[in-house]
Parts: structure tokens; sequence; C-alpha cells
């Protein structure tokens, strides 16, 4: 007999418990007065900038906290190439201007490749008097020199009217003789009569690049313009004129002649075929080179920084590059797609940052902790 004597627990009924509700328990500081926190002013201009901060870098622009260490004037680039004499510099000079093509990966087709070479041969073999300043260090003795070789007649200094010919300027320049007469006689625009005579005239007239308008005939004349080898001295100004040195080359004219004076003026200046396109491949160098350092704050930025930028976001062969592009990752752009080879056909960094610090549009400094570093002026 079960001891249960109500059937409730069996049918599964249960009585509801009251829960007791919690009361809102109010907060203790709730009467306390809510006051703004001081720093959130600064807290304000620091998002400002920040958002300044992203801007400039989505405009390629990098936002240095503070100016480079200077501790002193840089001899970098006389340091790493030892030269003596204007000679073996014009020679240095020549050599570097272009980086060889890569063997691999070059981002390159034939056709530009090909392109790319007939470029670099048909640019003059001109030397800027600016750059020799750079890699010489002696700006006296450089310029002895100069004259010295030219009046020997081992060197010709080509005057181009309307480049300036101040240190910053493009019309002051420098040829070898003998590089002046490989090309006069690899020249299919000319006769081997009118090569003769004209290089002849030059061995004359060792210490002026002005020739006078007696000096060929017409035809000769516009054959040697068309050539490249002579230019206009029309767009020249008067007071630039060597009148001198003309003089002694025209002995045969009478001074007592009303029209002596403008019989010897020269009517011709020498020249170099694609001497144009060189000057502007130069100019465009330096403008590129002077935009990519002004990308920085204060208008400075340590060498190899500078390197970088001018060669472009370009794979390495390091092995860590490697690596990436075993794994099929991006390791940089091919050396063809970037600016310094599609348009500077693979300009030498170091060869345009020489001509910038002797044009004396930047300066080099060691700052003591990263290296040389480079200041726009």
């Amino acid at each position: 007999m079960p001891l249960r004597i109500t059937s409730a627990p069996v049918s599964g009924i249960k009585k509801r418990k009251s829960v007791a509700t919690p009361r809102n328990r109010a907060f203790p500081f709730a009467s306390h007065a809510r006051s703004k926190p001081a720093v959130r002013g600064n807290a304000q201009t620091t998002t400002k900038s920040f958002e300044l901060h992203v801007e400039e870098e989505a405009d390629g622009f990098v936002s240095d906290s503070e100016p480079l260490p200077d501790v002193g004037d840089s001899r970098y680039l006389t340091e790493t190439v030892k030269l003596s004499g204007v000679i073996q510099a014009m020679q240095h000079v020549k050599n570097s201007m272009f980086e060889e093509l890569p063997e691999r990966r070059a981002g390159m087709n034939s056709t530009r490749i090909a392109e790319v070479l007939n470029i670099r041969r048909s640019l003059p073999p001109l030397v800027s008097v600016a750059h020799l300043h750079t890699v010489l260090q002696s700006p006296t003795q450089v310029e002895r020199e100069i004259v010295s070789l030219v009046q020997s007649g081992q060197l010709k200094r080509l005057i181009v009217p309307g480049r300036g010919n101040s240190a910053a300027g493009l019309g002051d320049c420098l040829v070898m003789t003998s590089d002046l007469h490989d090309l006069v006689q690899a020249s299919s625009d000319l006769d081997q009569a009118l090569k003769d005579r004209f290089l002849g005239i030059l061995d004359q007239m060792s210490n002026t690049s002005a020739i006078p308008s007696l000096a060929f005939s017409r035809e000769e004349s516009v054959a040697l313009v068309r050539a490249g080898f002579l230019v206009s001295a029309s767009s020249l100004s008067k007071d630039t004129v060597n009148l001198t040195s003309v003089r002694a080359y025209s002995t045969d004219a009478d001074d007592t002649k009303p029209n002596s004076v403008q019989s010897r003026a020269p009517a011709f200046f020498l020249s170099l075929p694609n001497t144009g396109p060189y000057l502007r491949l130069l100019s465009a160098g330096r403008s590129h080179l002077l935009t990519l350092l002004k990308q920085s704050k204060y208008h400075e930025a340590p060498l190899t920084l500078l390197r970088d930028r001018w060669d472009g976001a370009v794979e390495s062969n390091r092995n860590f590059s490697v690596a990436k592009r075993i794994r099929g990752e991006f390791s940089g752009v091919l050396p063809g797609r970037t600016k310094k080879w599609k348009e500077f056909n693979g300009m030498s960094f170091r060869w345009i940052l020489e001509e910038a610090l002797g044009a004396g549009l930047v300066e080099i400094f060691d700052t003591g902790s990263v290296g040389p570093g480079i200041r726009c002026l």
C-alpha cells in the first residue's frame, strides 16, 4: 500500500513559486555631474593630423617626422670612384651613363630592347662641364686642364645656343677630338672630300667652336647642317661670340674693307648629331630626380631611399624575393615597366645624381647614421 495519501505528486501537478523581481539599483555615481575630458581637443588635432598624413601618403608624399641629421659634407662620390684627370673622367662619364640590360626577366620584348640599344647608340659622346666638376672636386684645376686640352686640340668645347652657359645650364659641353673624328668619318650624309675639309678646318681652329661664314661654300654648309655637325649662330647673343679666334683664322680678309668684320663674324657653331635629344633626356632626368626628392617632407632623403625611388619597385635577386617568385607571390615589378626604362632607357642613378650635383640643383651631406643624404637646393 503506497504511503502517499493524495495523488497530486503522482499526477505531475506542480505549484508555481513566486519569483521575487529584483529592483533596479541606482548607479552610485549617477548623481555626479558629467564633464568632458580636457584632452579632447588634442585628440581631435591628432585625428586631423592622421587624416592629413593618410592623404599625403595617398598622394605619393612621404611625411617625415624630422629632418635628417647633418654632420658635414660627404665625399661619397669621390671616394667610391678614384679618377685622375679630365680625360679619364670623361671616359668614366660616357661609360656610366646607362646600366646594362637585365639578362633575365627584363619586362621588354626584343623590339623594345632593340629600340633602347639604338637610342643609346645614337646619342653623342658629350660630357657636361658640370659633371666633370662633380667627379673631380677641384674646380680651378679642372678648368685649367680643360683650357690646356682645348688649346692642344685634344678636346672641343661646344656652345649650345639657348641652353645656358652657367653650371645649371646645358649649353657647356665637351667632346674628345678622337670621338668627333669618328663621328664625321662614320657619317653617311657627307662625301669623303667634305669630311677631310671639315676635319682640317677644325684642326686649325682648335681653341674655338665658332665657324666663320667664309669657311665653307653654301652647298657645303647646308650639307654639314643637315648632317648635324654645324648649327646656326643667329640664336646666340653677340656678347658670347668669340671674334678673336675667328679673326685669327680668317687671315685673308682685309681689315680696311667695311664688310671685313661681317665676313669674319661666325655664321655657324660646331655641333654633334642628335645633340637635341641628348639635352632633352638630360633635362628630363634632372627634373625627375628633383621630383622624387621633393616627395619627402623636407625635400631631402637618404641616398639609398632616393636610389630605390629612381629604380622603382623592381624585383631583386635576393633570397626572399626569389622565394616569393617561386611561390607565385608578388615580389616587385619588372624593370621594363618602370619609368627608368620607359622614358630614360635605363639611365644610371649615380650618373644623373652627379649631373644634378654639378649643376647645383642638389647637395650631398653625411647623416652620420643612415649614410649619405641628398638635399634639394
